[in-house]
């Protein structure tokens, strides 16, 4: 579980904090003994289901540049096609895009906080859960929510924008 480490004072995170705060977000981040770059190693740090980690992935939109962020539940695979169909094609985005467009490292990108707005759309396979956890504009940092929270922070739509679990794959 989160530990009692106080947060970085880098700007990532403070954005993160500040952002929360604004929105009365009733769960502060929380710094993580392990890291939480891959949402597995957030799940053990948490002792939850991966499904339960809100994966934050960035691509690029081949028409304008703009960051597209998509809030996935972990234990699934964004199709990249449902994607384009909603917001336009896109293409994958390299470590020096994502932090130039949203001030986050990867393995830190909160789904809150961002130097500028990306284009977002939510999971909806994230309904799911009752409770969900996000990175917090930390590898360590993290933040507790339930999936409406994020409709709710972020103001982006709840679309299928994910590939079929294999088991109902055909």
């Amino acid at each position: 579980m989160p530990d009692t480490t106080p947060l970085p004072s880098n700007d990532s995170v403070q954005r993160v904090v500040a952002a929360l705060q604004a929105a009365g977000h009733p769960h502060a981040p929380q710094m993580l003994d392990n890291s939480a770059r891959t949402a597995q190693e957030a799940a053990d740090a948490l002792g939850i289901t991966v499904g339960q980690i809100a994966k934050s992935i960035i691509f690029r939109r081949k028409s304008d540049g703009a960051a597209v962020l998509v809030v996935t539940s972990g234990d699934r695979r964004v199709d990249e096609k449902k994607v384009s169909a909603l917001v336009g094609p896109i293409g994958r985005a390299d470590a020096d895009f994502v932090k130039e467009a949203t001030g986050f490292t990867i393995g830190g990108v909160s789904p809150v906080g961002f130097i500028k707005p990306p284009v977002t759309l939510i999971d909806r396979e994230l309904l799911r859960f009752e409770e969900i956890w996000a990175a917090a504009g930390h590898p360590h940092a993290v933040f507790r929510l339930k999936p409406q929270d994020l409709e709710r922070l972020t103001g982006a739509p709840v679309a299928d924008v994910v590939q079929a679990p294999k088991s109902q794959a055909s």
